[in-house]
């Protein structure tokens, strides 16, 4: 009757910031011991008590093999985990164990316990490694990506996993068995609310007046925020780029690489990467207009022209974007 778990650890315990990844783990258990002989309990509900009790219950099937999973586990007090301590000393024999949670240090009590009696999984991913981690979930579906578009997509999205696969998942299903490109992820993926605006920003860096303008319209168009404080966003996301561009420009400057810079301005390796190749194609001095030039227009969309905010966008980006006339 034990057949289907008898070549599995009592207890498991996995760890990491790769949710999607910690998921698929549970759900490999679950499919092996079955829906039916499963339960799935939270430590902010369930105390280690309870949790020990569920493993030495038989079940609604008998001595069938059963898998108790908890997640959250951080989340419990000491003593919580010392009942979890002592019950895998001598864990049921008809019971899995699995342990799902973000943190445990460990040389933690709980991890240790679980090492001795099972084993301890950590599914982690560094931000470094976020557009190749993207990259691995398209080849999981089977879908081809462009390597500019991984990136794109950590930048939209963030560096929140789950949500990151969720916009895997609608770009895979989206393409159709075609290449995922850098314009499918703008058009498509949904970024967090405080997302720096790629599109416009990358635009801007290409000296693209055309694709600027273009960029903040779409943006514009497709926001759940009211025009104008859509337009406010912008603009301030505008300035905190083109603030970072001029900051990576002035390291690059003092022979800092990239990299280097990342860390000392607290950036994503690949922004700051990004934003001393946008450096490239300015001087010195028009980054230093620019962010003038973005001062002003900060003032005139919060009511200090009388132009309409819309139009004042519009002439500062196609100042701050066009080559001089003498290029």
């Amino acid at each position: 009757m034990l057949g289907r778990i008898s070549d599995l650890k009592p207890v498991y315990l996995i760890l990491g910031t790769d949710k999607p990844k910690i998921a698929r783990a549970l759900q490999r258990l679950r499919d092996r011991i079955g829906e039916e002989s499963t339960e799935h309990v939270s430590a902010r509900e369930s105390s280690g008590e309870e949790t020990v009790s569920a493993c030495n219950s038989l079940g609604l099937f008998g001595g069938e093999g059963r898998l108790v999973i908890v997640d959250d586990v951080d989340a419990w007090k000491a003593d919580d985990v010392k009942q979890i301590v002592s019950y895998l000393a001598a864990p049921s024999p008809a019971t899995v164990l699995a342990l799902a949670g973000a943190a445990v240090k460990a040389d933690s009590a709980l991890a240790k316990a679980v090492a001795k009696a099972g084993e301890v999984l950590t599914f982690d991913v560094s931000k470094q490694r976020l557009p190749a981690w993207v990259a691995e979930q398209f080849r999981r579906l089977d879908a081809t990506v462009e390597p500019d578009a991984c990136r794109a997509l950590v930048e939209a999205v963030g560096d929140d996993l789950e949500e990151l696969a969720s916009e895997i998942d609608k770009l895979a299903m989206w393409a159709g068995g075609e290449p995922v490109t850098v314009a499918a992820v703008e058009l498509l993926a949904v970024g967090r609310a405080e997302t720096p605006i790629f599109a416009v920003t990358d635009a801007w860096g290409r000296r693209d007046v055309g694709g600027v303008l273009a960029s903040v319209e779409s943006l514009l168009d497709r926001s759940h925020r009211p025009r104008s404080g859509e337009l406010i966003r912008v603009v301030a996301s505008l300035v905190s780029h083109v603030g970072r561009v001029r900051r990576i420009a002035r390291l690059a400057d003092d022979g800092i690489r990239p990299r280097e810079a990342a860390g000392r301005l607290k950036m994503h390796p690949f922004a700051a990467e990004k934003a001393a190749r946008q450096a490239g194609n300015f001087s010195r001095e028009e980054l230093a207009h620019a962010i003038v030039r973005l001062a002003d227009l900060d003032a005139a969309a919060k009511g200090g022209s009388r132009l309409p905010a819309e139009l004042e966008l519009e002439l500062a980006l196609v100042d701050i974007t066009r080559r001089p006339e003498h290029d």
